[in-house]
């Protein structure tokens, strides 16, 4: 624990109006971990579908809720001022309704925030709380904390494995149009989704393009959803699934291998052996396409369409928490791992929020950059 120094005796000292300032910025970044708490508490309650397009009041919420009705309606004045809820006058009694902002916490919504919100409430944030020892230390806290390394607790947890698939698949709605736009999917093409999880990059690459066909290599436990959800995009004659290991090898054929956000969960080490794995399975002609958020995207003034530059940051952050070894990387440390696995990188896009889309093709080594960017 660090040891507080004694300040000066006598009168108070009085800052001047920026030391002020700072000093009461400071203060909303230490006490910033309760937006986030009040945030996941309207997810866990459901709040934003049960007020839906309507604006019941703090009663109603509570009732329909099962919360306090005291303290839940100042969880709604704390979400009001968030800029989550709005108040709505009813006859002498505020009723609350969505804000835009709020309407991203409905089930239904575009790129809904509920699934991330009640993946952060129920299992990261108890290894983000622990950011402490896990600098101090060196290795992550989510194992200490759940008995079990990420992957292996969502497996074990079907409800939990659900929430987790279903805040990617809400993710990939705010980058599949800037893939799509960054990449030549165009023609007769066999697309090798690389630990593609339930098959929603799959389905969004495939749908619109009939001249192609999937495959989805994942561990078994990923195999079953992915099946319903490309059966139920009518892709499934279209895609193979096939239960494998991309530390070891892949399928051979396709024409574009993809990784999404899969090198940031591990180890320099391990990437080169996913990396390896996807060198030796891509033949002449093909590419591997990497989307993952860059470490070194620019600290400015958030962008109309994405977050704010500190975005990169936060993810490391998250990285460092839940995985040994798992990092945001910069653009030239990913070039670097791809010139070690005898890959080029061709083609770097960046995305609204820093997320990077990188394209590399067979061939290079040691001391050969990459290319076109």
């Amino acid at each position: 624990m660090t040891a507080l120094s004694t300040g000066p005796t006598g009168a108070v000292a009085v800052p001047d109006g920026d030391r002020a300032a700072h000093a009461w910025q400071m203060r909303e970044l230490i006490y910033g971990h309760l937006r986030s708490r009040a945030v996941c508490a309207a997810a866990e309650l459901g709040l934003a579908d049960t007020i839906g397009g309507g604006s019941p009041t703090a009663a109603e919420l509570a009732r329909a809720t099962g919360a306090d009705p005291v303290l839940l309606a100042r969880l709604l004045r704390a979400l009001v001022s968030f800029g989550v809820l709005r108040r709505v006058a009813r006859e002498g009694v505020d009723g609350f309704g969505l804000t835009p902002l709020g309407e991203t916490l409905r089930s239904d919504a575009p790129a809904s925030a509920l699934p991330t919100a009640l993946l952060v409430a129920t299992a990261v944030a108890p290894a983000w709380e622990r950011l402490t020892e896990v600098v101090r230390r060196g290795r992550p806290a989510f194992a200490e904390v759940f008995g079990a390394d990420f992957f292996a607790h969502l497996d074990g947890d079907p409800w939990l494995r659900g929430v987790f698939d279903r805040s990617q698949e809400t993710g990939l709605s705010l980058e599949l149009e800037g893939l799509l736009q960054a990449v030549d999917f165009a023609g007769p093409l066999t697309v090798v989704d690389v630990g593609g999880g339930d098959g929603a990059l799959l389905t969004g690459l495939l749908q619109g393009r009939p001249e192609s066909r999937g495959v989805l290599v994942d561990l078994a436990a990923a195999l079953p959803a992915a099946a319903r959800r490309l059966a139920g995009a009518g892709l499934a004659d279209r895609c193979e699934l096939v239960e494998g290991d991309f530390f070891t090898a892949l399928p051979s054929g396709g024409d574009r291998y993809l990784l999404r956000h899969i090198l940031h969960d591990w180890d320099d080490d391990s990437c080169r052996a996913v990396l390896g794995s996807c060198r030796r399975a891509m033949g002449p002609g093909a590419r591997l396409v990497l989307v993952d958020h860059l470490a070194d995207e620019p600290h400015e003034d958030p962008p109309d369409r994405g977050p704010s530059g500190q975005w990169g940051a936060l993810m490391d952050l998250y990285m460092m928490s839940l995985f040994a070894g798992g990092r945001e990387r910069t653009r030239e440390e990913v070039a670097g791992l791809l010139r070690e696995a005898g890959l080029t990188l061709v083609r770097a896009t960046l995305l609204p929020g820093g997320t990077g889309v990188l394209e590399a093709r067979v061939g290079g080594g040691p001391g050969e950059s990459g290319g076109e960017r």
